[in-house]
């Protein structure tokens, strides 16, 4: 498995070893011995899939209190995939990442406690998966609104497709500073 770092300290992608031939391919999704000695060494308490259609986004969500690392990965399709980190304190506040996913690159992204996450569908449709630390808890889920222009993200679409939960997620400088986790060195 290669890791590669981010701008975002603790934020890494990772390329498993694929192997392939005429019939397909295989490759280690997870092995705890490899990522611990990459540096994620956490219990992976919760997995989801999602499928969206081209030009739909998701995010930028997170969870405060009862923060969630979240290990992501496509398994159909193409996304561009966003961290962004806002740990109050952080010298990387406010701070984003973003990597291309596809089921084609294997690629996996790390996005640890205190990111913000989100991705947009480029391919006609997207089977994403994640597996959480902790689980998806309604009375801590928050967002920020994907486009803030205070973040700087670069999004490879400008008119996508929304749910009203994320259309209406508020500016990161006008998120309460009790609803946003500190930075622990």
């Amino acid at each position: 498995m290669k890791v590669i770092g981010t701008t975002l300290p603790g934020a890494l992608i990772l390329e498993p070893q694929v192997f392939g031939d005429a019939r397909g391919f295989f490759y280690e999704s997870y092995n705890q011995a490899k990522y611990r000695e990459a540096g994620i060494d956490h219990h992976f308490i919760q997995s989801n899939v999602s499928r969206s259609a081209k030009g739909v986004l998701r995010g930028l969500h997170y969870q405060w209190p009862n923060p969630q690392g979240k290990l992501v990965s496509v398994l159909e399709g193409e996304v561009y995939d966003v961290a962004v980190d806002i740990r109050r304190g952080s010298p990387t506040f406010g701070q984003s990442v973003g990597v291309m996913l596809t089921a084609d690159n294997h690629r996996h992204f790390w996005i640890p406690e205190g990111f913000a996450h989100g991705f947009c569908v480029l391919s006609e449709f997207a089977t994403f998966t994640y597996q959480c630390t902790a689980l998806y808890d309604a009375k801590a889920d928050a967002s920020i609104r994907w486009n803030d222009a205070a973040l700087g993200i670069d999004w490879p679409l400008s008119a996508p497709l929304l749910s009203d939960k994320d259309g209406k997620a508020p500016l990161l400088e006008d998120v309460a500073p009790e609803r946003l986790p500190d930075f622990l060195p």
